[in-house]
């Protein structure tokens, strides 16, 4: 079975598929080219940034049990 890909990384796809500037996207969420960036890079966004990204992109995000217990935090 194919490994799912982590959800920062489908979104950081659905990001550079847009067609969208990090610039234009920056200013449409009220944000820094910067920030846009880091997260590009691998960095976090709030779970408010990333819904309003979502919306931004026309995404759908949802939570989908697989029945898997979450891993214990170190």
């Amino acid at each position: 079975m194919a490994k799912q890909k982590r959800f920062s990384e489908q979104f950081r796809e659905a990001v550079d598929s847009s067609g969208m500037t990090r610039y234009r996207i920056a200013k449409e969420l009220g944000l820094t080219q910067g920030a846009i960036s880091k997260f590009m890079a691998g960095g976090w966004l709030s779970l408010e940034v990333a819904d309003n990204l979502a919306d931004l992109l026309g995404l759908y995000v949802g939570v989908k049990s697989a029945g898997a217990k979450p891993k214990p935090r170190r």
